[in-house]
């Protein structure tokens, strides 16, 4: 905390609660067990750092390495190794970036869209097993807390680091 920071109020136990929570489900979440189950049913042969990837990619429109590493909070030498690894697969392919020719965008191909539609099915398929007793509504509200969690945090990210805000991925 620097000198200038106000001191902190202690947590709430409902968001101690919550951080309790987040944490189990990024625990089950990156699990490298998990990760093979889930590369196995969708039928596609990537590690945990190339599906980040190319999930990021599909929720974008093409954008530069540097900026794909912000958005993941990873070194742009790490992209671009990935990058490089994806491109040799088939599954991303670089664009020259429109406002600036000499740099390049990453964009998806259509075999790395094939491939992160897959993984996000076989995902939701297991989600679906899971949350099979839920109600409708009850999987409404917890989708849309969880994009309002979401959009509060990239706020709040944003506000810390003096960035422009990210557009907020959920809107209802």
């Amino acid at each position: 905390m620097s000198p200038s920071s106000p001191p902190l109020d202690p947590a709430s136990p409902e968001v101690a609660e919550i951080e309790r929570a987040l944490t189990r489900i990024t625990y089950l979440s990156t699990r490298a067990r998990a990760h093979e189950r889930l590369m196995s049913l969708a039928g596609v042969p990537l590690d945990r750092a190339a599906v980040a990837l190319l999930r990021q990619i599909a929720d974008s429109e093409p954008m530069r390495p540097g900026e794909l590493a912000n958005r993941l909070g990873v070194e742009a030498s790490h992209v671009t190794r990935q990058v490089q690894q994806l491109q040799k697969s088939g599954y991303v392919s670089r664009v020259p970036d429109p406002d600036d020719r000499r740099a390049q965008r990453i964009e998806l191909t259509p075999a790395g869209q094939q491939a992160i539609d897959r993984v996000r099915e076989a995902g939701v398929r297991g989600m679906q097993m899971a949350l099979a007793d839920w109600s409708p509504e009850e999987l409404r509200q917890l989708a849309g807390l969880f994009h309002r969690m979401v959009d509060d945090f990239l706020t709040h990210a944003n506000d810390m680091t003096g960035q422009k805000p990210a557009e907020p991925a959920h809107t209802g």
